[in-house]
């Protein structure tokens, strides 16, 4: 049984970077050897096993067929005959095609190495036009590594991918667990541009324009919810559930914005009014995607009452509704907490008010 460390966590050691999570390839061994040994086996499609102590991934060397359109229209072959080279050979990009071995000898068949002080994704080799999945992960990589060029041969294969309807093949789960990803970059500008350069924006996302430019630059701190309600701020919504399947809280944050921006934006009138968009918000029982909602207004550069609806908040928070409600009949508490908290809103109103006069 021979040991390699392989993909990502050897890219990024051979430019200098923290080393992500590890994964491992083993050639010449079998699902039976590797259970003998104590690793735990987790692949459903082909054999993966963690280590029963670290965890880490150990995945046998295996070769694929393409026998359908999309990214599981594979069959795979992990024989222990199956050798390094071969299974280099089936990953995406030339950087993600090195392996190092145990005595710390660097394998690198495809000159990933060269690329890589070059600045070029470029890919393996001709079957890269197999899994269209490989078109979203070049374009993260774009985003990740903003200073790397895109191959010209790379590029033209990603077209033929558009055109043979490998893309339209896609399913939404897989889509978006690359584009979250792509999200969280350095700049995520250039994972838009690749897919739009490629022709492939407009089947991916539905004809939606994300705004993807905003994120370049933003603080790490910045989570994906905000940063997703950020870029599709002035997209349909629907659509992108529909083609994306995005996660409740990404949804929820981004419907919540789009919804009630153009309110949170302004002083109200009167307090019935910051009472109606407080309620509407759930600003009351959901104060951390209240928080969630200003704060990325705030990165969107909109106009904005930040502190006047917090104090709101803060001040309905703060009623002591125990003491309020200790003498009032049932039937009469919901009017009695309504008319608490419009005089302590009325009260934020009046400060809010004389401070921008």
């Amino acid at each position: 049984m021979n040991l390699y460390l392989v993909g990502g966590a050897v890219r990024d050691f051979l430019l200098g970077q923290d080393l992500g999570d590890k994964d491992w390839l083993v050639v010449g061994s079998t699902p039976q050897d590797m259970q003998s040994r104590g690793f735990i086996p987790v692949g459903a499609d082909f054999p993966v096993f963690l280590h029963p102590m670290t965890k880490e991934e150990y995945a046998l060397a295996r070769t694929e067929r393409k026998t359908a359109l999309g990214y599981k229209g594979f069959q795979f072959y992990a024989g222990q005959d199956v050798t390094l080279e071969q299974d280099l050979s089936r990953r995406d990009l030339t950087i993600n095609a090195i392996a190092v071995d145990r005595q710390g000898r660097i394998h690198d068949p495809f000159h990933g190495r060269e690329d890589l002080s070059k600045k070029v994704l470029k890919h393996v080799g001709p079957a890269f036009v197999e899994d269209p999945v490989r078109i979203l992960r070049l374009s993260r990589f774009a985003a990740k590594f903003s200073d790397f060029e895109l191959s010209p041969e790379t590029q033209a294969l990603c077209e033929q991918m558009v055109h043979s309807g490998e893309v339209n093949a896609l399913q939404a789960e897989r889509v978006w667990k690359e584009v979250s990803r792509g999200l969280l970059q350095t700049q995520p500008s250039r994972m838009w541009s690749v897919l739009e350069a490629v022709g492939a924006a407009d089947i991916i996302f539905g004809g939606q324009l994300l705004n993807c430019q905003l994120l370049d630059g933003l603080s790490d701190a910045v989570d994906l919810n905000k940063r997703f309600a950020m870029v599709a701020y002035q997209a349909d919504l629907d659509v992108l559930n529909a083609v994306l399947k995005l996660p409740h809280d990404c949804y929820d944050l981004a419907r919540l914005l789009q919804r009630y921006a153009p309110s949170l934006s302004m002083l109200p009138n009167q307090a019935s009014q910051a009472l109606s968009v407080l309620l509407g918000c759930d600003a009351i029982r959901r104060p951390e995607r209240f928080a969630a909602c200003l704060e990325t207004m705030s990165l969107l550069k909109l106009n904005h009452q930040k502190t006047f609806w917090q104090s709101c908040r803060d001040a309905i928070i703060n009623i002591p509704i125990s003491t309020l409600l200790k003498e009032v009949e049932k039937k009469d508490i919901p009017h009695v907490i309504e008319q608490a908290r419009l005089r302590v809103i009325e009260e934020v109103l009046k400060k809010a008010s004389i401070h921008e006069r």
